[in-house]
């Protein structure tokens, strides 16, 4: 016998790595559309009284945290894991009930048949 222990897996990210990374990303993407936002309406209405930069810092930080908050819940949420086996049955019971995907020429002829039936049908 070998003394090698086995092989495992790579685990994936834990749920607070999967939570990080989400409200990094929010962040930096609510930090985006905060500028953009914020300045189209410096441009657009003045900067206000307190001025132009604490105008957009307030948009850009408010948008920050908003998508920050949301896109961290939502990587959590989405979690790539497997389903439990009451979920798998559900899924293979809705995909064999689902229709057979047909090419358009399939369908086209599909359809000339059955008026070439009605028309046979209405003539006799």
């Amino acid at each position: 016998m070998s003394g090698a222990a086995p092989q495992r897996a790579p685990a994936g990210p834990t749920v607070w790595q999967k939570s990080k990374m989400g409200a990094m990303m929010g962040t930096g993407v609510g930090l985006t559309i905060g500028f953009i936002f914020g300045s189209y309406s410096i441009i657009r209405g003045g900067a206000g009284p307190r001025g132009a930069l604490p105008t957009l810092s307030q948009y850009m930080l408010s948008s920050a945290a908003t998508f920050g908050f949301f896109l961290a819940i939502g990587s959590v949420i989405r979690m790539d894991s497997e389903m439990s086996s009451q979920f798998e049955a559900a899924r293979l019971r809705l995909s064999a009930a689902s229709p057979v995907m047909r090419s358009r020429e399939e369908g086209a002829a599909m359809i000339r048949r059955r008026w070439e039936m009605e028309k046979n049908l209405h003539q006799q």
